[in-house]
């Protein structure tokens, strides 16, 4: 899901928004950014990092904030996909058990912190010595591969994030061309509705390419938080319209099923997983408060906030749409200059937010690559691996163009390991030489078989229906308004 961060210049304070999961390789770099901006990391100054922290209320903000993406927009398909009762029970559990997951890596990172006497710890470096205070002596002489195990799935995770904005960005524009003809002034469904014939979606991904390009070639991260602030506001006054319709006219919901399928609901937790994958902010925010006693306390109130709307978006979206929600909810909305404005806001905000996304495979993977080339092709290098990435996310998003099997496809893959899976296994490696509660080994356990089989299944499923759909992709977001 999107993430948020906050830093500060020494000239004042600046919000950078960034959606992002910290990677490890990346911090030495940005350490060197005239921004200042500090990617898990902070300045080897713990007073001046406090001199620098963020209040309490600014970083619930932050998290609250950070987890406003395309997830919360799939939520209502993921709820059909599991049940009217069952949907909203999943979530209510999946986030109880996130915010625990998170909880859990926060101790980890704290216990190495005072033991290594070190001001901050990311994801990354947690796993790594996690690892070696394993008692198992296989775990300790391989502790390097959890460092690169993290990095791998946070790059999965951040070009599949990229790779969902550009299948929304052409859904969502592919939609208002086709009906603007037939937009109107008046907010209700129209009875009958000619749609223009237009593009197919993979066009409107290739006509988005060179946009994508130029906004990736921007690495100045001062220039990147001017998009970054945009795509908050447009998002936060597009899910402010959207959330005010689908509270209005809701239907008899005696026809929609509690308990939908059992082969739909990998499908539901992939879509949810996705939506509730925000473990790599934790650490970095916790690091920016000035007060970083009461990180675990607005963690929680966070994550109940999140929760909460994730479930209220999700059950609204179901009970006023039922069986004919889409992969996107804004793709449901009336054809209306307001609601077609609400599609063209989360364009631009999704549009802005590419380039933060991508940030983060980027700083893991050009960092590497240009150190292994002199400092006269680093420039050209780095340009060369930016234009092949932003290309290869364009290529995968036109060969799977179902927004719900790329949701599904990438929380099961990536947002699962980091979310559900790895926590609990680093608690176990962390406390267990030290004497653990055999209920909390259980515990730890289950948590981590139950992401798994998730993992498992979720992929499976997704990949299953792709391939079921044969032939050429059937567009499941396809507008259709005619009543």
């Amino acid at each position: 899901m999107p993430v948020t961060k906050s830093t500060r210049d020494p000239q004042g304070a600046a919000d950078l928004k960034l959606d992002l999961r910290y990677p490890s390789q990346s911090a030495k770099n940005l350490q060197s950014e005239d921004s200042s901006f500090c990617d898990g990391r902070p300045s080897e100054s713990p007073g001046l990092e406090k001199t620098k922290g963020i209040t309490a209320f600014q970083t619930l903000i932050h998290l609250v904030k950070g987890n406003m993406g395309t997830g919360i927009l799939g939520l209502p398909l993921a709820v059909r996909n599991a049940g009217i009762l069952m949907g909203p029970l999943s979530l209510l559990a999946m986030g109880f058990v996130s915010c625990h997951c998170m909880h859990i890596l926060v101790k980890c990172a704290q216990r190495f912190c005072h033991r290594l006497n070190k001001p901050f710890m990311d994801y990354g470096d947690t796993v790594l010595h996690g690892l070696e205070a394993s008692p198992s002596a296989w775990l300790r002489d391989h502790a390097h591969w959890g460092r690169h195990i993290v990095s791998f799935f946070l790059i999965v995770t951040q070009l599949g994030f990229c790779c969902v904005y550009i299948v929304f960005l052409a859904d969502n524009l592919k939609q208002v061309v086709e009906a603007v003809n037939g937009t109107t002034n008046s907010c209700h469904y129209n009875e009958t509705m000619i749609l223009t014939p237009t593009m197919d979606s993979r066009l409107y991904m290739l006509a988005f390419l060179p946009f994508l390009v130029l906004l990736v070639l921007v690495r100045n991260l001062r220039v990147l938080t001017i998009f970054s602030m945009l795509a908050n506001i447009s998002m936060l006054v597009s899910l402010i319209i959207i959330t005010q319709y689908i509270a209005q006219e809701i239907p008899d919901p005696s026809q929609l099923p509690l308990i939908a399928s059992w082969k739909t609901y990998p499908l539901f937790f992939g879509t949810a997983i996705f939506s509730f994958e925000s473990i790599g902010v934790v650490l970095p925010l916790e690091n920016k408060m000035k007060d970083a006693r009461h990180f675990p306390a607005i963690l929680s109130l966070g994550m109940s906030i999140i929760t909460a709307l994730y479930i209220g978006i999700g059950t609204l979206g179901y009970l006023r749409f039922g069986n004919d929600i889409k992969a996107s909810i804004t793709l449901n909305l009336p054809n209306c200059w307001l609601y077609q404005s609400v599609k063209l806001l989360y364009i631009v905000g999704i549009l802005c937010t590419y380039a933060l996304q991508f940030y983060v495979p980027a700083e893991i993977i050009i960092p590497f690559a240009t150190s292994q080339v002199s400092k006269r092709w680093a420039l050209p290098l780095d340009l060369s691996i930016r234009l092949a990435m932003v290309c290869l996310t364009c290529t995968l998003a036109i060969l799977i163009p179902r927004l719900d099997l790329v949701l599904s496809l990438v929380g099961s893959v990536s947002s699962s390991a980091l979310a559900l899976i790895i926590p609990p296994l680093l608690e176990i490696t962390t406390y267990y030489s030290e004497g653990m509660s055999p209920l909390i080994i259980a515990k730890d356990a289950l948590i981590s078989i139950l992401g798994f089989v998730g993992f498992v299944a979720g992929t499976y499923q997704a990949l299953d229906e792709l391939i079921l759909s044969g032939g050429p992709l059937t567009f499941s977001n396809s507008t259709v308004f005619i009543q």
